[in-house]
């Protein structure tokens, strides 16, 4: 199976009048169709970027991202990019908030409506359809922007820190929820995220950057050995700890 995106030999550093920053070093990983990857590393060290490369947002100085084998400048509407903040707009109905990216691409049709409609239904928001965001609470916020999101049938979804904002308890049942849609829609992901447990219990490798300029240290594969795995039941796997213990080393000599 060949991967579905290619990052080689990636290095970029910001540039400004006071001098130059290298933010990453020689990145490189695959991601394959279907799976799930998660990027931990100190705080600053460039995840956010590496993501903003990947869609192209910025271009690398050095190296390449593929994907289908073809330049990623290339292929950017088929890439779905999910912030920390849901970005819902309160002039607009929670069913209208989920239509703007199809709007945005003039791509309204009755198919792509009866998906959202069945996506509300589905993930529970058909009943706040008509509601303003702020008359929801954070984890249906960010469901919504899910929903509006993967409406767009993007072939890769990039999610940045998308539960940061959240309480613990609600951080907690968003990213299960969030994190078993997406393996239920088979929908491949790059999660960047602090929180090395939400890294664990989401995804089916872990890469570990080092401080900037980052560089791939480890590449961790997680095997919970769990038949309908879920984030939630992947927290009480009989493995987890010992990945844990071993992200939180890794992360911890390479500060």
């Amino acid at each position: 199976m060949k991967p579905l995106l290619e990052v080689r030999d990636v290095s970029l550093s910001y540039h400004t009048l006071s001098g130059e920053t290298a933010a990453l070093s020689r990145i490189s990983f695959d991601l394959m169709p279907g799976e799930f990857l998660a990027v931990v590393g100190p705080s600053g060290c460039g995840k956010s970027t590496l993501l903003n490369l990947i869609c192209g947002l910025l271009t690398p100085e050095e190296g390449s991202i593929l994907m289908d084998g073809k330049p990623v400048q290339t292929q950017t509407s088929r890439i779905g990019y999910m912030l920390q903040k849901d970005h819902l707009l309160e002039w607009r109905s929670i069913y209208k908030n989920v239509l703007l990216g199809l709007e945005v691409r003039r791509e309204i049709t009755p198919e792509k409506t009866a998906l959202i409609d069945e996506m509300l239904r589905t993930y529970g928001l058909d009943k706040f359809r008509n509601a303003r965001p702020s008359q929801l609470s954070g984890g249906m916020r960010q469901r919504a922007a899910l929903i509006r999101t993967l409406v767009l049938k993007p072939d890769l979804l990039l999610l940045d820190e998308p539960f940061s904002a959240l309480d613990y308890q609600t951080r907690l049942n968003v990213s299960d929820d969030i994190g078993t849609i997406l393996r239920k829609e088979g929908k491949p992901a790059i999660l960047v995220t602090h929180d090395i447990s939400e890294a664990i219990s989401m995804a089916d490798r872990v890469i570990v950057l080092s401080s900037r300029p980052a560089t791939v240290r480890s590449l961790i594969t997680i095997d919970l050995d769990l038949p309908d795995r879920t984030p939630m039941a992947s927290r009480n796997a009989p493995g987890y700890k010992r990945y844990f213990n071993l992200i939180w080393k890794e992360l911890n000599e390479h500060v």
